[in-house]
């Protein structure tokens, strides 16, 4: 038996909203396994993790149901006490509960047969599996009525109760990429940092990229630059624990410039420490760093009043 994880049986009636939860957890970061034959949880608790897995103390989401094979409500119960008791495992129920009339509404509306009412009314398939339900909504330890929940209000519910401090936050990745070479795909959010003075214009700067101290020094000189980094870093700080909240899984901020190697390489390396020293974890990538460096790509040189340097 692998060592002790965190375990949630998810179940409930037929149409409360099972699906939604569960994938709501996955989303989160949880293993999800749905209507696992009771036989097999043995077997699925001792085998080797999936690659790619976030290791032994990635919990455990189990949806159960009517529809599982060798369902047995008692049993189930036994079954969760002794590997509770004898393996150390903590496991939670969850039990989504749901009225007679909002279930048959559901049902109406999408059309859908009661599992447990094929050639009957749902009304007759829902009283049925409410009985049979009893001993596991008597043990579940977390209750969910969903009668009056849209599927949103369910998802954000399970977000909250159950996403935890590690699970259930974006993949943060930031890139910075040359406008002259086209957006970058899948970006969330664009910075435009054209407005600052560009290196490309200085002769012994031109070689370098963002990466370098004096390249990022004479990015820093700009005057517009303390106010637009506090600004875009303070923007990005109430942003991203809101798309938390929605469940957005992954977010990506680009930070362009002309060519994409000296102004948004620097910006988008500034603008990730500033994020991990506030608990972030993004990762970051140059797209266009290693491209060659080209006058007609940066246009003209800017003159003393602009964002640049006149070279003679």
């Amino acid at each position: 038996m692998a060592e002790p994880k965190d375990i949630l049986l998810v179940t409930g009636l037929s149409g409360a909203g099972k699906s939604t939860v569960l994938r709501t957890l996955e989303d989160l970061g949880w293993e999800v396994v749905d209507n696992l034959p009771l036989l097999l949880l043995d077997r699925l608790l001792s085998a080797a993790l999936p690659e790619g897995s976030d290791g032994d103390d990635q919990p455990l989401a189990i949806g159960i149901g009517a529809r599982t094979r060798d369902f047995d409500p008692d049993r189930i119960v036994q079954r969760i006490k002794t590997l509770r008791e004898q393996h150390g495992h903590d496991i939670g129920t969850l039990f989504l509960d749901c009225s007679g009339s909002e279930l048959e509404r559901r049902y109406s509306e999408t059309r859908r047969r009661h599992p447990l009412a094929l050639d009957r009314p749902a009304s007759d398939g829902i009283a049925r599996e409410r009985e049979l339900l009893a001993p596991l909504r008597g043990w579940a330890n977390r209750l969910i009525d969903t009668t009056d929940l849209t599927a949103n209000q369910l998802a954000q519910q399970v977000r909250e109760t159950f996403s935890g401090e590690r699970l259930g936050s974006p993949t943060l990745s930031i890139t910075s990429f040359g406008f002259a070479r086209g957006l970058p795909r899948n970006a969330d959010l664009v910075f435009d940092m054209r407005f600052l003075r560009n290196p490309h214009w200085v002769a012994d700067l031109r070689p370098g990229t963002g990466l370098d101290a004096d390249v990022s020094a004479y990015i820093e000189e700009d005057t517009a630059y303390p106010a637009a980094m506090e600004q875009i870093e303070s923007l990005l700080l109430l942003l991203l624990p809101r798309y938390k909240a929605e469940g957005k899984s992954y977010v990506t901020i680009a930070f362009g410039c002309t060519g994409g190697r000296h102004r948004s390489v620097h910006v988008a390396e500034r603008v990730a420490r500033r994020l991990r020293d506030a608990a972030f974890s993004p990762t970051v990538a140059h797209r266009d760093l290693a491209a060659a460096p080209q006058d007609s790509l940066e246009g003209a040189p800017a003159d003393s009043t602009g964002s640049g340097t006149k070279l003679e």
